[in-house]
């Protein structure tokens, strides 16, 4: 197997401006224009810079804060973005000085909280960067294309999958997210439960619909009533951002295979 980026070179950049290799997808804006050279500098919207600097940043929403009205309040946007998600960056910068510090003095005593506090904090900007980015304001409705094929081969139906979406969500033990996974192993989608930011992580899936069920995402417009929540999610879901992703990841996988037998049969010969 060669060690060839399995990304295609012109998504490569964008790519490893956030996080690098297909991982780095989750950062990055609909995969529609990724990759896309313009010369003018308007990329329609589409470009969500996730880092800054060698630093994390806090990526601008693809909408207003009130856009996903009536569904989500405005002031839960406004606050989960500026202030919640804001912290993750903020707190995963500072782990990388702590880091940085350690390395200069050669001493580790902290390695360990620090290593806990970067885990949860650069989990917390990657979920929600893909979060914003799951969601519009014309969301809703059933997606269509290779990913609608992939549900109801894999879970029955459409509405199979959101029954089991939502059932993963409402029952995240206290604070947490529910997630679609693509494991690219197996070629398979699963349903997770991430509990706090980092908790039960799926190792080699990559997160292409994030659902954060916090209480801050919700608390201020529905107190506890999570399931109320969840339900009024489904109306802003950006299934065309969802299928792109999957669709990517598939096509990427897909290639690397082909490339992989293409290596394989040189060697043979």
């Amino acid at each position: 197997m060669t060690n060839k980026s399995m990304l295609p070179i012109g998504q490569r950049r964008d790519v490893l401006q956030t996080i690098g290799g297909l991982t780095g997808l989750a950062l990055v804006g609909s995969t529609a224009t990724v990759g896309a050279d313009d010369d003018d500098g308007d990329d329609g919207g589409q470009v969500h810079n996730a880092t800054e600097n060698g630093r994390y940043a806090l990526p601008e929403l693809p909408y207003e804060y009130g856009a996903l009205e009536p569904h989500i309040d405005e002031r839960i946007m406004e606050l989960h973005h500026s202030e919640h998600h804001q912290g993750y960056v903020d707190g995963a910068n500072d782990a990388l000085d702590a880091f940085e510090e350690m390395r200069s003095a050669d001493e580790f005593e902290d390695i360990k909280a620090v290593k806990r506090d970067f885990s949860f904090n650069f989990s917390g900007h990657v979920n929600h960067t893909i979060f914003w980015q799951n969601m519009s304001p014309d969301g809703g409705g059933e997606p269509d294309g290779e990913f609608a094929s992939a549900l109801e081969d894999q879970f029955g139906s459409f509405e199979a999958f959101r029954n089991e979406f939502s059932a993963a969500a409402e029952n995240v033990e206290s604070n947490g997210w529910a997630m679609l996974f693509y494991e690219q192993i197996a070629d398979l989608l699963v349903i997770g439960q991430v509990e706090s930011q980092n908790g039960l992580a799926h190792q080699g899936a990559i997160p292409i619909l994030t659902l954060d069920v916090w209480e801050h995402a919700y608390y201020l417009q529905y107190e506890n009533e999570r399931a109320s929540y969840i339900e009024e999610w489904w109306n802003v879901v950006d299934w065309t951002d969802v299928c792109r992703r999957y669709e990517f990841l598939t096509q990427t996988r897909a290639d690397e295979v082909s490339e992989d037998g293409a290596d394989g049969d040189e060697t043979d010969d």
